[in-house]
């Protein structure tokens, strides 16, 4: 009897052990899903880039002679005309070169007038030998030696003639040289910027400087912008555009796409084109080198279904999957990759190949299929698969604010009563 009572005693602690381990032992709560519905709406592809406002067109205003600075004509938002002056340069130097070339030029022409009168010379001499010759008044060298003077005084002759016309070109490039001096504008327009100033010396030696930039028209600009090469596929020119400046916060500008350049831009391995887009600047408010937030409108759709790309995103915890669950009648696995979806939803949609999860009837995610299209950021189309409008669809695992895993908890912290406070936060 006592060994049975012993027996007994070791079951009864064992039950009371285990009843002990399943009443109060850690439970794993259960996982709380976010859901959101898809619904039917528009959607607006929007590709967004940051540009420059510029001018149509401006043109740089230089110098084609060095010199200094003497007088400027024009200042920053003068309105000029084609030929207006707008600066000169100091004359005086590119006078006294043309007064140099046109001594140069009567010099050469009286180096011409002089060979004249030794070929007239030259020739009679030749004709007398020669008549003298056939009387055997002269040797035959005396001949030779006249026939060689006259031959040498029409070369010097032809000398004179080609130091004139070099004369006269040095000449004709003194005059555009001191007409160069006079910097008058090239066309009708608004000076954008002096980069000068009276007293100061230009060079034109190796790079024609910048004197004034002269905006042709103010109420026809241009936004100058970046878009990447995964955005420009769906950018063509005649596309609407709109864009916002920091001067005028809340105001809108429309715009068209004008060009879309082909000469691609890499800045370290990233390529990028240049998108130009139009806008009427008739009351002047958009002035050049304005920053300007660009959004071009890619794609626009009007009541279609969307989903929200939460809900694309949404992957369930590893542990929470259920393998072989069902999409639309069809055995979908749920570690499968987008890959996998193609086969299932209709081939000809077009669209991308991606998955959401609904929740079944056991309250864990299950897989759908679905092809999808343009998105604006937040919603994405629904080209097909096995949803409907105002289906539920998972969009991120709920957690209790403050509630944390034993194993995620900081290190120093415990587990159960052995937890202690952080250093300046209570619990």
């Amino acid at each position: 009897m006592k060994r049975l009572g012993i027996i007994f005693g070791v079951i009864a602690i064992g039950l009371a052990i285990g009843g002990y381990m399943f009443f109060n032992g850690e439970r794993k709560a259960p996982v709380r899903y976010r859901t959101a519905a898809i619904e039917r709406g528009s959607v607006v592809s929007i590709v967004s880039a940051t540009g420059t406002i510029n001018p149509v067109v401006s043109v740089q205003v230089g110098t084609q002679v060095s010199g200094m600075i003497k007088s400027l004509h024009a200042d920053f938002n003068s309105r000029v005309k084609a030929g207006d002056k707008v600066a000169t340069i100091d004359p005086e130097p590119f006078k006294a070169r043309r007064d140099q070339a046109a001594g140069n030029l009567e010099m050469a022409r009286s180096n011409v007038a002089r060979s004249n009168a030794d070929l007239a010379q030259r020739k009679r001499e030749r004709d007398r030998v020669q008549s003298l010759v056939a009387q055997e008044f002269v040797s035959q060298n005396d001949v030779d030696v006249a026939l060689t003077n006259y031959q040498s005084a029409e070369a010097q002759l032809r000398v004179s003639e080609a130091q004139v016309k070099q004369a006269e070109a040095v000449l004709n490039a003194a005059d555009l040289e001191l007409k160069y001096t006079v910097i008058r504008s090239p066309v009708d327009g608004v000076v954008v910027a002096r980069n000068v100033e009276v007293g100061q010396t230009v060079a034109s030696s190796f790079a024609t400087p910048n004197l004034f930039l002269i905006a042709l028209d103010l109420t026809k600009m241009q936004v100058d912008t970046n878009v990447s090469e995964s955005d420009i596929g769906g950018i063509t020119e005649g596309k609407d555009a709109a864009f916002a400046v920091d001067a005028y916060p809340g105001v809108r500008f429309e715009g068209v796409i004008r060009q879309v350049r082909l000469a691609p831009i890499n800045v370290q391995n990233v390529v990028t084109y240049n998108v130009v887009v139009a806008v009427d600047n008739e009351d002047l408010r958009l002035k050049p080198g304005m920053t300007a937030n660009v959004s071009i409108i890619v794609a626009q759709k009007g009541q279609v279904l969307k989903v929200p790309n939460a809900a694309l995103r949404f992957s369930p915890p590893q542990s929470e999957r259920a393998e072989g669950a069902s999409s639309g009648g069809k055995p979908v696995r749920a570690d499968a990759g987008a890959g996998s979806y193609s086969r299932d939803a209709s081939a000809n949609s077009g669209g991308q190949a991606r998955k959401v999860w609904k929740l079944g009837v056991t309250g864990e995610p299950e897989p759908f299929a679905v092809h999808t299209g343009i998105s604006d950021g937040v919603s994405t189309e629904v080209l097909d698969g096995s949803v409907a409008d105002g289906d539920m669809v998972v969009i991120g695992v709920e957690t209790v604010r403050g509630e944390r895993r034993s194993g995620e908890l900081p290190p120093g912290f415990g587990s159960g009563g052995q937890r202690r406070s952080a250093p300046g936060r209570g619990m």
